[in-house]
Parts: structure tokens; sequence; C-alpha cells
């Protein structure tokens, strides 16, 4: 195997999570629906807020890689669903349903062949897809296991 293949194979794997990172699926599997709304002590969000979160910052970073015209939402605003939202069991689903469409997108444009990793994308700043790759991985890593730290404060481990 190339370095090539080694190194998309290796993205890939910081993309989908475990090794010392919870995976997604991990940290959402089996979370009661009666605690989605519910805000942890000394938390300003609920846990839908936070997976919503993840989802509106991962599905910007795809666009951002996909097209060049895309306009990113305003900083902090855009990133985060309004304090006051709450969803119901169809809207967390969607919710989990978007991030998971969304991660595959990034994992398919990682494994494409023809997919140049290095080349700067065209928007004019000095960034690349490994570099976007690398930040959507770390965000998502981060904020999976502050979920998983929530689901520990609220008791909702099954």
């Amino acid at each position: 195997m190339d370095s090539e293949q080694i190194m998309r194979e290796q993205l890939l794997a910081l993309l989908h999570g475990g090794h010392a990172h919870m995976t997604f699926e991990a940290a959402v599997a089996e979370f009661p629906l009666d605690a989605i709304n519910r805000k942890p002590p000394n938390v300003p969000y609920t846990p839908w807020h936070l997976l919503e979160h993840i989802r509106l910052a991962q599905w910007d970073i795809l666009e951002f890689i996909r097209n060049p015209a895309h306009i990113s939402p305003d900083w902090p605003a855009g990133y985060w669903p309004p304090a006051e939202a709450q969803a119901d069991a169809a809207q967390w689903q969607q919710t989990i349903a978007a991030f998971r469409a969304d991660l595959k997108a990034l994992k398919d444009i990682v494994t494409h062949p023809e997919t140049d990793l290095f080349a700067p994308l065209p928007q004019g700043m000095p960034y690349t897809i490994f570099r976007e790759i690398m930040v959507v991985a770390n965000h998502n890593s981060y904020h999976i296991g502050e979920f998983a730290i929530l689901r520990q404060v609220m008791n909702t481990w099954v």
C-alpha cells in the first residue's frame, strides 16, 4: 500500500472515530428521547442543541469543500439552534440522519482517488481539503466527547 492510500485510510479512521475518540454512533446510541431538550446543570444548551451544532459545523465545512461560492453562517448564531428551540423525536432523528449523510459525503471525498487532498481550495484561502477534513474530525471528536460527558451528568446512559 502506498503512502497516499495509508493517509486516506487514516483520515477515514479519524472521521469515523474510535481508537482514542468515542464514535458518534456510540455517543447517541439509545439516548432517551425524554432528555433531548433537557439542559444539564450549568450548561446553556440541550443535548439536541449540541448535536445540531455538530451537524451544522460539519455541514458548513462540507459545503465549503464542495462549493466555492458557499457562504458560511454567521458565527456563533448560525452554528447553533436558537436557545429556546426544542426538538421532537422526528427532528432529533433528522439531526442524526443529516450528520450521518454529511459524514458519508466527507468520507466519499476522501476516498475518491481523484480528490487532491492538498490542492488549495478555489476560495482563495490557503486551505486544502486535507485541512478541512482535519478540522471536521477534531471538531466532531471534541463535541462528541462533550456529548458523552453530558450524558454522564444527565444520567442518560442505559
